[in-house]
């Protein structure tokens, strides 16, 4: 069985704060086969505004965040992934917002990197605008579709009331969905990822990362499993021999 991509979250979130270059050079000094960024409009670059007057796509989680520090824009972040160290990882682009999809697509020409780029999102409208810019681009399909932050601490209990159903009517949604979408991957949040919605994916002839798994033992269990990639704040993690105590959880 092939072992999955290393792909960091953000960089190495734990280790340097992520969606900034130093990050992602930590990511790649842990060792990592990808490493998964996030790219957002922000509200003085909303679609609707003339080109002209739009502020750059930025590198940043949520509004919040930018609120917080200032975030290097998407053409400073890709310029940075054709010098060393960062010019030897694949790079996938987590979309947060649709409209701007274009620009997305002539970043990654602009800077060489249509051979290295991947990009995934929740909003199908990106996903088709994608394919119509450029479908050589490989897509990705986030899942579940989640309308608020699942990392807030005081969310995480509502989240797991309705794990359950999601693990249920996940993987007839996704099994609806992919011959319409035409994806190369699905995105998954680990608490979603079951044998079913695998099968779902790997009959389709389509690849399963998953999302953002930051304890060893889930990372066994999903190694085990045969999935495609395993998203994570700790890539070091990702990096730690497969004990067969580990497999069986």
């Amino acid at each position: 069985m092939a072992e999955p991509l290393r792909i960091g979250h953000k960089g190495a979130d734990a280790l340097v704060p992520g969606n900034t270059v130093e990050s992602f050079v930590r990511a790649v000094e842990v060792g990592v086969d990808m490493i998964e960024l996030d790219v957002l409009w922000l509200p003085d670059g909303r679609p609707s505004t003339p080109a002209v007057e739009r502020s750059p796509l930025a590198v940043v989680h949520d509004w919040r965040e930018a609120e917080r520090r200032s975030p290097p824009s998407l053409d400073e972040v890709l310029a940075a992934f054709t010098r060393p160290p960062l010019d030897r990882v694949a790079i996938n682009l987590d979309l947060k917002l649709p409209g701007r999809e274009g620009e997305v697509v002539e970043a990654i020409h602009r800077q060489g990197l249509g051979e290295r780029v991947s990009v995934s999102t929740m909003e199908v409208s990106s996903l088709e605008a994608i394919r119509e810019l450029d479908p050589v681009v490989p897509r990705g399909w986030t899942v579940p579709r989640i309308s608020f932050d699942w990392t807030v601490p005081w969310l995480r209990p509502l989240l797991l009331i309705g794990a359950e159903a999601v693990r249920r009517r996940l993987p007839g949604k996704v099994a609806r969905g992919l011959p319409e979408l035409e994806v190369e991957s699905v995105w998954a949040w680990h608490g979603a990822v079951t044998p079913p919605l695998l099968e779902v994916i790997r009959s389709a002839g389509v690849d399963l990362n998953v999302w953002t798994v930051d304890d060893p033992d889930q990372v066994a269990r999903l190694r085990a499993m045969g999935v495609s990639g395993i998203c994570s704040n700790d890539p070091r993690i990702l990096n730690e021999p497969l004990t067969t105590a580990g497999a069986q959880q």
